[in-house]
């Protein structure tokens, strides 16, 4: 089943789980819609305007505003009940440190209108001399966790990641962590998903999820560019230098 209207396919490893929240509450809140909008329908015909009838005040029924005040209290219930496993997962594992040992560490900074990501070199830490920066391009490995600490530098963004169903503020002066698994490789989208500013539509970026080791090996490439733009260029002579054959010569 996969129609127009409905969401990609997941490409992490909490993206089946969330679908199945969203799917939940659809089913739902559309089953209220109905009922509410058919409810409509029936009291307008049935209580309309007639020839001879007289409009007569109803002070309400006590039994009916507890029902239909309990019976959402208990599904709101429910849902956050269903909830709250994948948000210990996706979210709480970040806070309590307990997000995978062997998760690769990034950085990404957000400002307007632009993303940064900081990648680590071959030795797998951030805050080192092999570290790298990126805009605007997300590479991530493929069936390995990855641990994000999100920025910004002026206002609130919001990093986004539909087809990985990950969704996270970047707030000014907080580092908040965020980690997923990628399981499916290909391209897909990165935006912000929180208005920031004049610019905010244009402020998106490219995801690549590498296939197996081809993470490693755009990493490599990567920080051995990096290395080669930091050597600094050999010395050229100036015209004002002159070489002792010169002046021999003169």
């Amino acid at each position: 089943m996969n129609w127009d209207w409905m969401l990609p396919e997941p490409a992490s490893n909490i993206g089946t789980e969330i679908d199945s929240i969203y799917y939940l509450i659809l089913i739902i809140t559309g089953a209220i819609f109905v009922l509410v909008e058919v409810a409509l329908i029936v009291f307008l015909v049935r209580y309309r305007r007639r020839d001879g009838r007289r409009a007569e005040y109803s002070h309400g029924n006590k039994t009916a505003e507890v029902v239909w005040t309990v019976i959402p209290f208990i599904l709101v219930l429910y849902i956050a009940y269903a909830s709250n496993g994948v948000w210990l997962r996706a979210k709480e594992a970040d806070r309590t440190g307990s997000a995978p040992t062997d998760a690769v560490p990034m950085r990404v900074t957000a400002k307007q209108f632009e993303w940064n990501v900081t990648y680590p070199g071959p030795d797998g830490r951030l805050d080192t001399a092999d570290d790298f920066t990126e805009r605007n391009r997300l590479n991530l490995p493929l069936d390995r966790a990855v641990r994000i600490e999100l920025a910004s530098e002026d206002v609130i963004h919001s990093f986004f990641l539909p087809d990985l169903r990950v969704k996270q503020d970047a707030v000014p002066g907080m580092v908040i962590p965020v980690w997923f698994e990628a399981t499916k490789a290909g391209e897909y989208d990165w935006a912000c998903a929180e208005l920031c500013g004049l610019g905010h539509y244009r402020m998106r970026g490219s995801v690549t999820v590498h296939e197996a080791g081809g993470f490693e090996r755009w990493q490599a490439e990567q920080t051995a560019a990096a290395a080669a733009r930091a050597v600094p260029p050999e010395p050229t002579p100036s015209a004002e230098q002159t070489t002792p054959e010169s002046e021999e010569s003169a």
